[in-house]
């Protein structure tokens, strides 16, 4: 196998993990994420990768990440109420978010995916806020369709 042949399935399993840590992981917001996705683009039009799987696995590892982001929010969230306010967390700023995602949450779950920055902590905010994993599933799924 050589180079050439070997470039889509590599570029594939990066970009997969590129969308995933950019939407789940907390690390992932200073990746790359939108200008991957151009490049990638323009190598699809190329046809050094096809659209049809370069859409299915940017969609993938987005509704993945955020799924992943929602459960470390779920799980590891609330303890987050009970830490001392420091320089970069305040417990003010985290029960704004909460009210927020009461009354936005949905929405935002949409919007946020176009948003750098914001669509890596989205899913964590939604997990700490309890939105329903149903809920947060059904308009991360949607969202994810659009973006992707």
């Amino acid at each position: 196998m050589d180079l050439k042949e070997m470039l889509p399935a590599i570029g594939y399993a990066g970009i997969f993990f590129i969308v995933f840590a950019e939407s789940g992981l907390l690390i992932g917001f200073f990746l790359p994420g939108d200008s991957l996705l151009f490049t990638a683009g323009f190598l699809a039009s190329q046809n050094i990768f096809s659209i049809k799987v370069l859409a299915l696995i940017c969609f993938a590892g987005a509704v993945l990440g955020d799924s992943v982001g929602y459960e470390f929010g779920k799980k590891v969230g609330r303890k987050l109420f009970k830490r001392k306010d420091s320089f970069l967390f305040k417990k003010e700023n985290l029960e704004k978010a909460e009210k927020f995602y009461e009354k936005h949450g949905k929405k935002t779950i949409v919007l946020a995916r176009f948003i750098p920055v914001i669509r890596t902590f989205a899913p964590i905010i939604a997990g700490i806020g309890d939105m329903q994993y149903k809920t947060f599933i059904s308009y991360n799924v949607f969202g994810g369709f659009f973006w992707a």
